[in-house]
C-alpha cells in the first residue's frame, strides 16, 4: 500500500524571481478553484478558500492564477481567502485569453485588452501592483512586440513588478527579452510531454524560473513512475514532483488541486529524495 511522508514543517528550497523575490520551490496553481470546465464559482467556496489558507500554512508562498480562470473567480477567491496578504506571498497572474464558455478559450493579445485585463486582475486581487504578470499565450494575429509593449507600459506605470511568458517557444522568449526583462516561462512540461525540454535548459542558463503547467498529467499511468513510487513507498504524483525539483533548480512546480489532502500530498513530495539514477531515468524517459 502506498503511503505519504509526513508533511514537512516548511519547504526548504527556494528560487529567486527577478533578483528580488524569493519564493519556496513548490508553488500552488489556482486553476482548479473554479466551477466545472474552469468556469464560474466553485461548488464549495469555503472549501476552496480553505485550500488556499492551508497552502500558505504549509509554506507555499507562490500562487499562480489567471484572469481567465473562472473567469475572474480564481483571483477573487485568492483575495477573499488571503487578503491582507502575508509579506512574503507572491501572486502571479496572467492575461491574454478570453473565455466564451466552459472549457472554451480564445486568445486576445491586443495591447488594449491586456491593459484592461491587468486592471481587472488588480481589482480582484486587491493589489496595487502584481508581483508577476504573464502573457498567457502569444496572439498569432498581434505582433508579439505589441503585446509585450503593453506589459512594459504597465510595468512603467508601477502596476506590475515583473513580466513572464507562458506557452511560448525559444524564439519568442528571445524576441521578448530584446524588449524587456523576462523573469519566468510557464509551459506545459511533465514526464511524457518534453516539448519544452530545451526551454528548461535555457531558463537554467539565463536564470529564469520555469513554471511547468500540467506537471502531474499521466503520473499514475506511467510505469516507470509507478515503479519508483513503489520503491520509495510514496505516490506516483509525489515522485513526479520530486523529479521536477531535482531535474533543474530553475523549475518551480505549481501543481493545482481543490483538495486539502491532495495539497498535503503535493507538499510532502518536497521531502522525497530520488537517487541520481532515478532522476536520470525519469529525465531520459519519453512517452
Amino acid at each position: 500500500m502506498e503511503t505519504r511522508p509526513v508533511v514537512p514543517g516548511g519547504i526548504a528550497a527556494t528560487i529567486e524571481l527577478g533578483g528580488d523575490l524569493t519564493v519556496s520551490r513548490l508553488g500552488f496553481g489556482a486553476i482548479w478553484l473554479t466551477g466545472e470546465g474552469i468556469w464560474g464559482s466553485p461548488p464549495d467556496r469555503d472549501g476552496a478558500k480553505a485550500v488556499l489558507r492551508k497552502a500558505v500554512e504549509l509554506g507555499v508562498n507562490f500562487i499562480d492564477t489567471a484572469d481567465s480562470y473562472g473567469p475572474g473567480f480564481s483571483e477573487e477567491l485568492i483575495a477573499e481567502a488571503l487578503h491582507p496578504y502575508p509579506g512574503d506571498l507572491v501572486i502571479a497572474t496572467k492575461g491574454g485569453l478570453e473565455r466564451p464558455g466552459p472549457l472554451q478559450w480564445s486568445v486576445n493579445g491586443r495591447p488594449e485588452h491586456l491593459i484592461e485585463a491587468c486592471e481587472g486582475s488588480l481589482r480582484r486581487l486587491r493589489l496595487e501592483r502584481i508581483p508577476l504578470y504573464q502573457l498567457h499565450l502569444p496572439d498569432p494575429d498581434v505582433p508579439l512586440e505589441d503585446s509585450i509593449g503593453a506589459l512594459v507600459t504597465l510595468k512603467d506605470q508601477g502596476k506590475i513588478r515583473h513580466i513572464g511568458l507562458s506557452n511560448v517557444d525559444e524564439a519568442q522568449v528571445r524576441r521578448a527579452r530584446l524588449l524587456t526583462s523576462i523573469v519566468s516561462v510557464q509551459n506545459r512540461y511533465n514526464v511524457p510531454d518534453r516539448r519544452s525540454e530545451q526551454l528548461v535548459d535555457l531558463c537554467a542558463r539565463e536564470k529564469l524560473a520555469f513554471l511547468p503547467w500540467a506537471p502531474l498529467q499521466d503520473a499514475d499511468e506511467t510505469p516507470l513512475v509507478r515503479e519508483i513510487a513503489r520503491r520509495h513507498q510514496v505516490t506516483p504524483r509525489q515522485i513526479v514532483l520530486a523529479w521536477l525539483l531535482a531535474r533543474s533548480p530553475t523549475i518551480l512546480p505549481i501543481p493545482g488541486t481543490s483538495s486539502v489532502p491532495h495539497l498535503e500530498e503535493n507538499v510532502a513530495a518536497t521531502a522525497v529524495r530520488l537517487t541520481a539514477a532515478e532522476v536520470s531515468s525519469l529525465t531520459e524517459h519519453a512517452g
